[in-house]
């Protein structure tokens, strides 16, 4: 239904829309080859005792809370802005010469920032969640580039792994995120806005575990335990410590 009201839009003021535009038509590659989970519910091998944390300082573009993407006072991509947003602040990533932006529309675009021009758009977010108009599908935690794979969660029950050449899916897992994660070498460590914390294997999507935590905050990994708040989770098992 959004994809008809942004043609009618770009059709009403006359070509307004362009090839910048997010939201655009024809076939899009489904999010979920199924809706089942698959719980593995054993434990991590070969932890390492510290995950780096994304640098960031090499990408210079910023974006704005209406989808668009500026390089200094130039914009390199105009999105579609929404009302039925959360406030966040969104940040691109930069990875091989091209702009990685999650959106409030719940896409995920790639972009070459010099031409402008859009190689590939994901949608980060199950169909149904966009029945009726009205659902929050904004991606607002950071992306992650890892090892050549894009990492992106968003609040329309999405965490996908996504190829960054093609921009098609490996995996997708079914649930919400808010907060940054984090991605070892074999696994992302996801808070989903159910307040469980999962353990991801990045290979195929199996979850390792999953455990319920007390509440949202962003989770902090050291030593092979995950702090989220005040609680230590082995991040092996996913046993809460304390």
């Amino acid at each position: 239904m959004r994809k008809i009201i942004a043609i009618g839009a770009c059709l009403a003021v006359l070509g307004a829309c362009s090839e910048h535009d997010p939201i655009l038509p024809g076939v899009r590659t489904p999010v979920f080859d199924t809706t089942n989970m698959r719980v593995l519910n054993t434990t991590i091998d070969n932890l390492p005792d510290q995950i780096a944390r994304p640098d960031a300082t090499d990408c210079p573009y910023t974006q704005d809370s209406s989808n668009v993407i500026w390089d200094g006072k130039r914009k390199v991509f105009s999105g579609f802005p929404t009302n039925n947003s959360v406030a966040s602040t969104q940040t691109p990533v930069c990875y091989n010469g091209y702009v990685y932006a999650g959106l409030t529309t719940g896409e995920v675009i790639k972009v070459a920032p010099k031409s402008r021009k859009i190689a590939w758009i994901a949608d980060v977010f199950r169909p149904s969640n966009m029945t009726g108009g009205a659902a929050i599908v904004d991606i607002i935690a950071p992306l992650v580039i890892h090892d050549g794979a894009l990492y992106v969660g968003g609040l329309g029950d999405a965490f996908c792994r996504i190829n960054t050449i093609s921009g098609d899916k490996k995996w997708c897992v079914n649930i919400a995120v808010a907060l940054p994660f984090i991605v070892a070498d074999n696994v992302a460590f996801v808070l989903a806005t159910d307040n469980k914390l999962y353990a991801i294997r990045t290979s195929d999507g199996a979850i390792y575990w999953r455990t319920s935590v007390e509440n949202q905050s962003e989770p902090k990994y050291e030593n092979k335990i995950i702090m989220v708040g005040k609680q230590k989770i082995d991040a092996a098992s996913g046993k809460i410590l304390s």
